[in-house]
Order: C-alpha cells, then sequence, then structure tokens
C-alpha cells in the first residue's frame, strides 16, 4: 500500500477559503479508481507552525498513485489548491 499524505497552508485563511479548499479535496472520492482511501482533516491548534488543511489517500501501489496525479479528475483540484495556498508539503511513502 502507498500513502500520500499533503499539508497545505492557505494563503489567507478565511472560512470561505477553507470551505472552497475541503470541498475540492472532497470531491476527489470515488472520482478516481485508484484511490481507495481519502481523508481531509482541518487543523485546530492553529499554532505558528501548523498547516491548515491535511490530505491522506491510500493507493494500491505507486502505479496507482501515478494514475491519480495525473488523472483528469485530480487535475483541476490542483489548480484550486495551489490557487488557495501559499504553501504545501507532500509525503509518499510504501507500507507493508
Amino acid at each position: 500500500m502507498v500513502k500520500h499524505i499533503v499539508m497545505f497552508k492557505l494563503a489567507e485563511k478565511t472560512t470561505e477559503n477553507m470551505k472552497r479548499a475541503v470541498d475540492s479535496l472532497k470531491s476527489l472520492e470515488g472520482k478516481i479508481e485508484t484511490l481507495q482511501f481519502i481523508e481531509i482533516g482541518t487543523d485546530f491548534l492553529e499554532s505558528e507552525r501548523s498547516y491548515d488543511i491535511v490530505l491522506t489517500a491510500h493507493f494500491k501501489d505507486r502505479d496507482g498513485l501515478n494514475i491519480y496525479a495525473n488523472h483528469e479528475n485530480h487535475l483541476p483540484v490542483v489548480k484550486i489548491m495551489r490557487s488557495l495556498c501559499s504553501s504545501s508539503v507532500v509525503v509518499d511513502y510504501e507500507m507493508n
């Protein structure tokens, strides 16, 4: 299994931007055949080090992640997130 974790920091943290970002990420559920699991969370601590939103996604293998990354339903979400965020960090790893 491959886990894909992305954390997003909004450029302007407003209720509207948070809702738009979360709704965009949630729209991926059920729309990409290789996406086995998706979870979106929002930070409540709001510390200086905190990111605002986290996405956790599971795939069967690296090929599944690759299909997701280039999928027609994923690319518009990437565009929206880039327009809303000042930064993001990602980690992809395999689990046995």
